[in-house]
């Protein structure tokens, strides 16, 4: 499987200390998932995801927003616009918006006079633990002034990247109903972090609510654990539980580099993806790793075709 074209669906660009990303100049909050990021307070930039990607056919990225100051939204978009002329990456886009914010509609309108700009991600208010969830808190998907600036995604043909724990897919699933015209990503397959049998009963049953929404689709990504490992076996359980409840159809794979690389390095990230999928039929596995985030990103062709092979990046 060494040809088969790849579309990254969710990585990442800075250059610290010229680009204001405050989260890359302060010791790392306590609640990162992975932990110390230390190693992150680099530039990361195209030449160095093609020397990491080496070994993989990617024929096109998606870039996601990397928390850039939210004093100029859009300043990431115009970024990326530099480098996409400079380097031809990333591929497609994905900016942030705060829904809450008065001025939200401004900053849409801004992001999607970019024409590789495919989307919104807004990190909603989360509780840190399945105990604390509570529906209805300010800045949740449930708070109406928060949906208020979100309902103005469809308004500029945007979609929305999810990332929030599991236990809050419940209130993504409404959210989802009730724009049922607004394509929803949810981002690292949900935050499986809790690998007890407890733990992942839980997350599969709200994957399993999420998924009953036609208009969610789910990304697998972000599987590394916070004492900096790769589970390959643990993960391989989660990867085949994800697939088998949102269909090879709506799942697609991503690296979440540089971010991921604290846990695993990108060609074994993709070599294990590649065999936990390797009994799937050729067509699912095209979906899997191309034809699903062509479709979702409106980026690349079908089945790998001329428009991919030309955005070669690897």
């Amino acid at each position: 499987m060494l040809d088969l074209p790849i579309i990254d669906a969710h990585q990442h660009f800075w250059d610290p200390p010229s680009t204001p990303h405050p989260w890359l100049s302060i010791a790392p909050p306590p609640d990162f998932r992975y932990g110390d990021y230390a190693a992150l307070r680099r530039p990361y930039l195209p030449a160095d995801f093609r020397a990491d990607a080496k070994g993989h056919n990617i024929v096109a990225t998606v870039h996601m927003e990397a928390e850039w100051d939210t004093a100029d939204e859009v300043g990431e978009t115009r970024w990326l616009a530099t480098l996409r002329a400079e380097h031809g990456l990333p591929t497609v886009a994905i900016g942030h918006a705060r829904f809450e914010d008065p001025g939200v509609d401004e900053v849409l309108a801004g992001h999607a006079r970019f024409d590789f700009i495919r989307g919104i991600r807004q990190k909603p208010a989360a509780a840190a633990a399945p105990s604390g969830a509570r529906r209805g808190a300010a800045g949740s998907m449930d708070d109406p002034r928060w949906r208020r600036g979100y309902a103005l995604l469809e308004r500029h043909g945007l979609s929305y990247d999810l990332q929030t724990p599991w236990w809050h897919l419940d209130a993504a699933a409404d959210l989802a109903h009730a724009f049922p015209r607004t394509p929803i990503i949810v981002n690292h397959t949900g935050l499986p972090t809790d690998r007890s049998l407890d733990g992942l009963k839980a997350w599969r049953q709200m994957l399993e609510r999420a998924a009953r929404e036609p208009n969610v689709a789910l990304k697998i990504s972000g599987l590394g654990q916070r004492t900096h490992t790769w589970p390959r076996d643990a993960n391989r359980q989660v990867v085949r539980d994800a697939i088998a409840i949102f269909g090879t159809d709506r799942c697609m794979f991503a690296s979440n580099y540089p971010v991921d690389g604290l846990c695993v390095g990108y060609r074994t990230l993709f070599d294990d993806f590649k065999r936990f999928v390797a009994d799937r039929l050729p067509v699912e596995r095209m979906a899997l790793f191309h034809d699903n985030a062509a479709r979702i990103y409106r980026c690349g062709s079908a089945s790998g075709g001329a428009e991919a092979s030309e955005s070669r990046v690897g």
